[in-house]
């Protein structure tokens, strides 16, 4: 599975694209979709929980606080684009990319 373009070095750290799936049964990463990282979430798209809770998971799943994920675009919709600081492309592939 081809992830190196939902997966970018930018300067500190490296952005993500994501593809949500809000009110699943469980938290997962399910793989790939139209070039994003495709993940689950349990929490629903109502008042921003789901964003929410996919800032937590992707923080707790790559070992780092909240305050370094951060949400650059898509607050509305399920395409999202992640900011991990500190972290690079290839950390972060490793950690969340590979499990799928």
């Amino acid at each position: 599975m081809d992830s190196s373009a939902a997966v970018r070095d930018v300067l500190d750290g490296c952005t993500v694209a994501v593809r949500v799936h809000p009110g699943a049964k469980q938290n997962a990463i399910r793989g790939m979709h139209a070039g994003a990282l495709k993940v689950s979430i349990t929490a629903p798209a109502a008042d921003g929980r789901a964003n929410e809770a996919l800032i937590a998971f992707v923080a707790e799943r790559l070992g780092v606080p909240r305050a370094r994920v951060s949400l650059l675009a898509g607050a509305a919709s399920r395409s999202k684009t992640l900011r991990i600081e500190g972290k690079s492309a290839a950390e972060v592939q490793s950690a969340l990319v590979e499990v799928c």
